[in-house]
């Protein structure tokens, strides 16, 4: 029988990471999220910092720019070799037991690998920014600004890897409004139905 994992793509500043942690203290399990860094950094041999920046978002530069620059490891080419890593660390996660994955295309990798229930998570521009302006802290870049690109590169970075549009609903089982919803609404909806799915 295959482990149950619940796996959480979401928006930035849409309550992700929140929403996957409560879950996995209420039903008892594991949650992986910045834990999987680590693994990743021992996995592949790259910096932790690095493996932040582009284990789940597009490269933010040209393949060119990547040679040139004085961190010569940021090329396309190296960072297939961390989807591989990210591969093999995802799919060692789901069986060694029942978790919560967040990010990471947990979903797409663990497709025939896991009984998953797949969420989204999102809520609208305004609502993320100021949960991103709560969590992060302000910087010089303004909030809204900080949002389009991560959305960008996550997006490109699904896309190449695993051939599918980010957010579209047909893509999960579960697809929630953490704005209008509500963090705790959210996380009461995803524990039901992984209770109720035998």
């Amino acid at each position: 029988m295959k482990n149950k994992v619940i796996t959480i793509s979401r928006q930035l500043g849409s309550g992700g990471r929140t929403i996957g942690r409560e879950l996995a203290k209420r039903l008892n399990i594991p949650c992986y999220d910045q834990e999987i860094i680590e693994m990743l950094a021992k996995e592949s041999g790259f910096s932790e910092d690095y493996i932040k920046d582009n284990s789940d978002y597009a490269i933010n530069k040209g393949f060119l720019a990547g040679i040139f620059s004085d961190r010569v490891y940021d090329t396309p080419i190296t960072q297939d070799v961390l989807w591989d890593a990210q591969k093999a660390v995802v799919l060692d996660l789901a069986k060694k037991g029942n978790c919560v994955i967040i990010g990471r295309c947990a979903d797409h990798i663990l497709a025939d690998e896991a009984d998953c229930l797949r969420v989204f998570l999102h809520a609208d521009a305004e609502k993320r920014a100021k949960r991103v302006v709560e969590i992060y802290g302000e910087t010089d870049e303004s909030p809204a600004k900080r949002i389009a690109d991560k959305d960008k590169r996550r997006e490109a970075y699904i896309l190449k890897y695993t051939g599918k549009r980010w957010g579209e609903a047909v893509n999960y089982h579960l697809c929630l409004d953490t704005g209008n919803l509500g963090i705790d609404k959210c996380i009461e909806i995803i524990y039901g139905i992984y209770n109720a799915v035998k």
